[in-house]
């Protein structure tokens, strides 16, 4: 096991019980074989090492998945479907949907019979956005928080970028540059997710050729986009099949910033006058810093208990997932006429 709950910060008196469905990896796959020096990348592993939360039950489908999930996150509840939960006799605090995406709608539709305080649903909401949309309004009218995890919404890396933007530490930005790879609505979301947090709404300039690399219908495309101040975004596409990329450039009249491996590193290069040719300015070698995403999960579920519990406003909302697949939506029409 990754994280083991002897180590919880707090008391389980006021523990929120949970519910995970989908055993596999961002449920708590990932953390299972790490050691307990590192910071969990996956909800179980984040609940155990906050302490605040009991996983109470999960679902999952393949038997010997679900044992061993059971095993080392000390569940003592499972079931092969959340449908044997549907007659409402168990209640849970947070449900987490980690199930594939194909599946998320139909685990949705019982988890709001559930009538959880939260649900915190792995990316995107749904397949489709109008039932992405049709469930962040029934989440509201029930009183549901719904969190969705675009994870770098809860990176202090990015948090700090935003901050310094508007103190203007940055100077002006000039232009974005990104590079992702294995779906659009997959990982393309992330990246959309992330221009809104930076540069705001988003108008469609450009769409180019999908690249089939992994999900038949989700498949990779560039595109080049415009903030309503005029910023221009270049989104490019690399091959998953390859490797795995995400990343993504910032140029500002003062340097240029750049998140490199989803965030986990950080490269920085300042303006700087040249000390080759009088007169001109040039981008100094630079730094390349370790980033804050590892912590982002902890803050994530941090950020779930004091929605619950001190009605703090979620970092990723169901209504900020929704912007994002809008514009996946939009571009997925028009690769529909190339």
């Amino acid at each position: 096991m990754g994280f083991d709950l002897m180590n919880a910060t707090t008391s389980t008196i006021n523990s929120l019980s949970v519910l995970i469905v989908g055993c596999g990896n961002i449920a708590g796959g990932f953390d299972m074989r790490r050691t307990s020096g590192y910071f969990p990348y996956t909800h179980a592993g984040a609940y155990a090492r906050d302490g605040r939360f009991v996983i109470a039950a999960c679902i999952e489908p393949d038997e010997e998945r679900r044992e061993a999930f059971m095993s080392a996150w000390q569940v003592s509840v499972g079931f092969r479907s959340i449908d044997e939960l549907s007659n409402g006799d168990m209640q849970f605090d947070v449900i987490s949907v980690c199930s594939p995406t194909s599946c998320h709608a139909h685990d949705l539709e019982i988890a709001l019979r559930l009538k959880p305080k939260l649900i915190f649903c792995e990316k995107p909401i749904t397949t489709s956005f109008a039932d992405s949309e049709r469930f962040v309004t029934e989440c509201d009218k029930a009183g549901i928080h719904l969190a969705v995890n675009y994870t770098r919404r809860w990176d202090a890396d990015i948090l700090k970028l935003r901050a310094d933007m508007s103190a203007g530490l940055w100077g002006q930005l000039r232009s974005v540059a990104g590079l992702y790879n294995k779906g659009l609505l997959n990982n393309g979301s992330h990246m959309l997710d992330l221009l809104h947090w930076f540069v705001g709404p988003v108008k469609i300039i450009n769409v180019g050729k999908p690249v089939q690399d992994f999900f038949f219908s989700d498949p990779t495309v560039p595109f080049w986009l415009e903030s309503d101040q005029g910023v221009p975004v270049h989104i490019a596409c690399a091959y998953a099949g390859d490797y795995a990329v995400f990343e993504l450039q910032l140029v500002f009249s003062f340097g240029v910033l750049t998140m490199e491996e989803g965030g986990m590193f950080w490269r920085e290069r300042h303006a700087v006058d040249s000390d080759t040719f009088k007169g001109y300015r040039k981008l100094e070698e630079g730094v390349r810093r370790p980033g804050e995403y590892p912590q982002a999960m902890l803050q994530a579920v941090d950020n779930i208990y004091r929605a619950i519990t001190q009605g703090a406003p979620l970092a990723s909302s169901g209504k900020s997932a929704l912007a994002a697949q809008r514009v996946c939506e939009e571009i997925k029409q028009q690769t529909c006429v190339i």
